[in-house]
């Protein structure tokens, strides 16, 4: 079989080798077990791999260069208009020679992909939409348009697409979906933390304003000026890695809150192991995996209400649902930590429903798609 990804994920060659965001790549690894020819429609990044990336398995590969486009400013727009027809020639030309179309949504590439797959009705299709299907979430014009596209069968035929959550009034081709990190082997009995002396946080994810990190330094600066013996450990890399830090240190913080920055997979799970919560605040979510991860080791998640958080946190039976406003957020976290006999119970119902969506789980899902 001839696979092909279009995705916005911009890739890195080192030594032969394709690398790419770590998380990405790991997942499309296993789709890749189960192909013979893999080919990628994707940018490519001018920077150096980082410990975050990882290489692509598989011996039959090729990627296709296409230019990154972003309309976050005029002269942008303009550029992107010019790149357009390029891009959509490119696609077409791969989605012409391949067996599988396979697109990675939401983002400017999975939208042009989404448009030309069209052209291709009787080949096979999946799309795995990573971001917030709640069809009641306020997003920008062009990720709602994916979304009418994937589900409009009419247009897009073949297509089974990869959602997270379950909502209501969906065409038969939405599949409700999960990612998953850890495999059964790495699956541990339950670490009883003691909730009565200090606390350990941790903030996984890039430090963008979409993840909001200053929001949770600040909960944790409030929870520690209340004098509550509490720290923040962030590990992430972003665009607002300088603000932070500048932030951490006018405040003085630097005791309490530190920035690990990017770190391989086995120190962020050493990392889940040692910590009592893990603190997302995000603005907009798909599957946060960090979340996920968090729970496979009894760490107790606390993040906003959402995209499928809710669902993953049991509404508030394996977590803490919080408001993006910090004198409520802070208000409701006190009261949780006021009442410590419940986090126990948390941290295992964490445990018990995130260890049921493992690697190898995810991969007989997978195969099940391929053979569809």
């Amino acid at each position: 079989m001839k696979f092909l990804i279009i995705t916005h994920v911009k890739h890195k060659l080192k030594e032969g080798h394709v690398f790419a965001y770590g998380p990405y790549v790991r997942e499309m690894n296993i789709w890749l077990k189960y192909v013979d020819e893999i080919h990628i429609v994707a940018p490519k990044a001018k920077e150096n791999t980082n410990a975050i990336d990882l290489v692509y398995e598989h011996e039959s590969l090729s990627l296709k260069e296409i230019p990154s486009i972003e309309f976050t400013s005029l002269r942008k727009v303009l550029g992107a208009v010019l790149k357009i027809p390029l891009i959509i020639i490119t696609i077409f030309k791969a989605c012409r020679k391949t067996d599988h179309i396979h697109l990675r949504c939401p983002g400017n590439i999975g939208l042009l992909g989404c448009l030309v797959q069209i052209c291709f009705s009787k080949k096979i299709k999946t799309a795995k939409y990573a971001g917030n299907w709640d069809p009641k979430a306020s997003q920008p014009l062009s990720y709602r348009f994916q979304k009418k596209l994937l589900a409009n069968t009419f247009l897009t035929k073949n297509m089974t697409a990869l959602i997270y959550g379950n909502w209501p009034n969906q065409t038969k081709n939405i599949k409700s979906f999960f990612t998953a990190t850890y495999a059964n082997d790495e699956k541990e009995p339950l670490k009883i933390r003691d909730y009565s002396k200090a606390l350990k946080f941790l903030f996984v994810g890039s430090l963008v304003e979409g993840k909001r990190p200053l929001f949770a330094i600040k909960i944790i600066e409030a929870l520690y000026k209340t004098g509550r013996e509490v720290i923040l450990d962030i590990y992430g890399e972003g665009s607002l890695k300088k603000d932070l830090q500048k932030y951490i240190t006018d405040n003085n913080l630097e005791l309490v809150i530190k920035l690990y920055g990017n770190k391989e997979k086995y120190l962020v799970k050493e990392a889940f192991k040692g910590a009592h919560f893990l603190i997302l605040p995000s603005k907009s979510e798909g599957w946060p995996k960090a979340i996920a991860e968090a729970m496979f080791f009894g760490t107790i998640p606390i993040s906003t209400s959402i995209s499928c958080v809710p669902y993953m946190l049991g509404f508030g039976e394996r977590g803490i649902l919080i408001e993006p406003n910090l004198k409520a957020a802070i208000s409701t976290i006190e009261q949780q930590l006021n009442r410590p006999k419940s986090f126990n119970f948390m941290s295992k119902n964490a445990v018990a429903w995130s260890q049921e969506y493992t690697l190898d789980t995810f991969e007989n899902e997978i195969v099940k798609l391929l053979k569809t």
